[in-house]
């Protein structure tokens, strides 16, 4: 996409409402229905489904060009690993995060072996375009293993108390997984997820770490960033 607006060619609804539609349902944890009924409340007629395949279709795009918009990622890396369910069965779900709490990138796997931790290791440089200074995570010996095979020359520290980032940085899904009852599968989860990880935290700024002008004023930058990527007429 880059500078180029996506297309809502076919679709009856203008950018600005689908966009308004994707933002709701991943800046907030609504049901499909509940964001349909938001829409209504607006005076926008949309059903749930409607709702559902907007997501489905524009949210992992918009998150992938918010993405392209945050600086460099930190030269410190905080991973860690999480279970959730799909479909009544328990996964697990890897997240990196640097210094700042940035989310770096996402990964459901079945296990969290040293196989799993192999392939989130060499995942990462690849989405990320970078290199960390330091890698940090807690006491799991896949980590320890990986490590060692992948990233040998990178610093690897290895300690519970270090890792508050990372294992912070998983409140917003706990809260999703418990709106939405669990994911339908693997798939969904991974899609959902790395959509709700690349917009979400867009809206989500350090906040107890500004004022209310600054905090305002941040927000009306994110909001137009959001505009530009989504194809959004702004207003003059």
């Amino acid at each position: 996409m880059g500078n180029v607006s996506p297309s809502y060619k076919g679709h009856r609804h203008p950018a600005e409402v689908i966009s308004h539609g994707v933002w709701l349902y991943h800046r907030f944890p609504p049901s499909f229905r509940e964001a349909e009924e938001l829409m209504l409340e607006r005076g926008v007629v949309v059903s749930y489904e409607t709702a559902r395949r907007w997501c489905a279709k524009f949210g992992p795009a918009y998150a992938r060009e918010v993405r392209r918009r945050r600086p460099r990622p930190g030269d410190q890396w905080h991973l860690d690993e999480v279970f959730i369910t799909t479909n009544g069965e328990q996964k697990y779900l890897w997240r990196a995060v640097d210094q700042d709490g940035n989310v770096l990138d996402i990964l459901v796997q079945n296990r969290r072996d040293t196989a799993a931790a192999r392939r989130f290791f060499r995942r990462l440089p690849k989405n990320t375009g970078a290199v960390p200074r330091v890698v940090v995570t807690d006491r799991l010996r896949s980590y320890g293993a990986a490590h060692r095979e992948v990233m040998p020359s990178i610093e690897h520290r290895s300690h519970k108390g270090l890792n508050n980032r990372a294992e912070n940085s998983h409140q917003p899904t706990r809260q999703r997984e418990r709106a939405m009852k669990g994911f339908r599968s693997t798939g969904a989860a991974q899609r959902f997820l790395s959509a709700f990880s690349g917009i979400s935290p867009h809206f989500r700024p350090r906040r107890h770490l500004m004022t209310a002008p600054g905090h305002r004023a941040e927000m009306a930058i994110r909001f137009a960033t959001w505009d530009q990527e989504t194809g959004r007429p702004t207003t003059a």
